[in-house]
C-alpha cells in the first residue's frame, strides 16, 4: 500500500508542531512540514520540510507541484485576535487569500484539504454550538476565518472545516503561553490575577485538535467538524482548576468581568461546541480539561 502522503502547513506553530509529533511515526503516511522560513521543529526524522511562505502564491504553487500530497491539513492563519483588528491587511493576506491559493492548488492535483476554523465566526449568543449554526463574527479574525470558510465551501474540492476553540499546549519553542501555564506562574510567584467569569468556552488541548484533524484527513470526511474540549467553561473556572491541580493559593484568583479588560477586538460572549458529530463520524473524543492540565504538566516537568 503507497503512503497517504500528507502535507502540513504551518508546522513552526503550536497545532503544526502536534501534527508532526503525531504523525512522524506512522508508517502508513509520507508526511511533508512547511512553515515559513527555517524549520523550528526539535527533531528531523519521519518528515521532509519545505519552506512555504503561504502569503505567496508562487511558493504555495510550487511546493504543491512537487509534492502533490494527498491530503493538506491547513494549520497555518494569524491567530493574534487584537492583532488582527490593527493589521487587517496582513489578517486577510494570511488568513484568506492564502486559503484561496491552497484551494486552487488542491483542486489541480485533486487534492483533500482539512482546513482549520475558529469558534470566534459566531458572535457567542447562542453557545455552545452545533456545526449547522449560522455565523456572525463580532472581530476582524472572526470575519476573516468565516471567509476562508466560504472559500473552501464553494470550492469544487474535498473539503473539511475542523473549528476550535481556545487552543492550549506547549510549542517546542516554549515562546507562547496559555492560561494553565500564566495562572501556574503568576500564583507561584504569589502574584494576585483577574480572571473573567462572563466569558464561556471550551478549552482545547493542541493534542486533541490535532488528533481531530488527523482523523478528518485519514478518512477524508467531508464537512464541517466541531473538534475542540468537551467542557464549556469560564476563564475564571479554568484557573481554580489549574489552582487545584498545581495545589496552588487560589485566594490569589479574584473574579472579573470582561468590560474591566479594554480589549481592540470583541470577544464572544458564550462560545463552545457540540461533538456529536465529530465523536459519531470520527471517533474524536478529546481529554478533559484536568486531563489537559496533566499533559501539560508533565511536559514541562521533562523539558527542566
Amino acid at each position: 500500500m503507497t503512503p497517504k502522503k500528507i502535507l502540513i502547513t504551518g508546522t513552526n506553530g503550536l497545532l503544526g508542531q502536534k501534527l508532526i509529533t503525531l504523525l512522524h511515526q506512522n508508517p502508513d503516511i509520507q508526511l511533508i512540514a512547511t512553515a515559513r522560513g527555517a524549520n523550528r521543529l526539535p527533531f528531523t526524522d519521519g518528515y521532509e520540510y519545505h519552506e512555504m511562505d503561504i502569503t505567496d502564491p508562487a511558493q504555495v504553487a510550487i511546493v504543491m507541484e512537487t509534492v502533490r500530497p494527498d491530503a493538506v491539513i491547513h494549520a497555518a492563519a494569524m491567530t493574534n485576535v487584537d492583532q488582527c483588528e490593527f493589521e487587517k491587511e496582513l489578517c486577510w493576506k494570511m488568513n484568506v487569500l492564502a486559503v484561496e491559493y491552497l484551494v486552487e492548488a488542491c483542486q489541480k492535483y485533486d487534492t483533500f484539504l482539512c482546513h482549520v476554523s475558529t469558534d470566534f465566526i459566531f458572535d457567542g449568543v447562542n453557545g455552545p454550538y452545533p456545526e449547522e449554526a449560522q455565523p456572525s463574527p463580532l472581530s476582524f479574525y472572526g470575519w476573516s476565518k468565516y471567509a476562508a470558510e466560504e472559500v473552501v465551501k464553494r470550492s469544487n474540492i474535498r473539503w473539511a472545516i475542523a473549528r476550535t476553540v481556545l487552543v492550549y499546549g506547549i510549542a517546542a519553542d516554549m515562546s507562547r503561553s496559555n492560561i494553565i501555564l500564566w495562572v501556574k506562574k503568576s500564583l507561584e510567584e504569589g502574584k494576585t490575577i483577574k480572571v473573567v467569569t462572563d466569558q464561556f468556552r471550551s478549552p482545547t488541548l493542541a493534542e486533541d485538535l490535532a488528533m481531530g484533524c488527523w482523523l478528518i484527513a485519514k478518512q477524508e470526511a467531508l464537512g464541517i467538524f466541531n473538534i475542540s474540549g468537551k467542557e464549556v467553561m469560564t476563564p475564571y473556572e479554568m484557573a481554580i482548576a489549574t489552582a487545584e491541580y498545581f495545589n496552588l493559593d487560589k485566594s490569589l484568583i479574584t473574579e472579573a468581568d470582561s468590560s474591566t479588560f479594554t480589549q481592540p477586538a470583541k470577544r464572544p460572549p458564550r462560545t463552545g461546541f457540540i461533538l456529536d458529530k465529530a465523536r459519531n463520524v470520527l471517533g474524536y473524543e478529546p481529554h478533559s480539561f484536568t486531563e489537559g492540565i496533566a499533559i501539560l504538566a508533565e511536559q514541562v516537568a521533562e523539558r527542566v
